[in-house]
């Protein structure tokens, strides 16, 4: 009995030193190995979300044009899919309520840019990547609607 007595002790007294280091351990190189592939995931879905935005818009200004003869031009923007244009080129068949709900914005906070005519199409919808600036690399990239 006193042997028994002696294993329930040592199994009530919690883990040694030597054992949390060796699960501290574990737990930091599970954490290298990890970490890094879930940060640069993020460059990539907000590539991708920018992308649906992009295609949803275009989507938006086919239908402008179905109704209206014509895109918005540069000036009157992506603003004549939620808000009748009351400049520029005339809107007469304006869809009442719109062809979005609102602009949204691209993943990085800012505008998207809209260009009629485009320099790739008859309309080019773009984000300027992380940078804001023309041009870039990786995810400063432009996403475009002609990608």
């Amino acid at each position: 009995m006193h042997i028994v007595s002696q294993r329930k002790q040592r199994r009530a007294r919690g883990f040694t030193l030597v054992e949390i280091m060796v699960v501290v351990v574990i737990i930091g190189i599970l954490g290298a190995l990890v970490v890094p592939k879930l940060l640069g995931r993020t460059g990539e879905s907000r590539v991708t979300a920018a992308k649906v935005d992009i295609a949803t818009m275009m989507q938006a200004l086919k239908l402008y044009k179905l109704d209206n003869q014509r895109y918005p031009s540069t000036e009157q923007g992506l603003v004549a899919l939620v808000t009748k244009p009351t400049a520029g080129p005339a809107a007469n068949g304006w869809k009442s309520g719109g062809y979005l709900e609102k602009l949204p914005k691209d993943p990085w906070g800012n505008g998207y840019q809209y260009l009629s005519p485009g320099i790739h199409g008859e309309v080019d919808i773009f984000s300027l990547g992380a940078d804001g600036q023309p041009g870039g690399t990786g995810e400063d990239a432009d996403v475009g609607s002609w990608e």
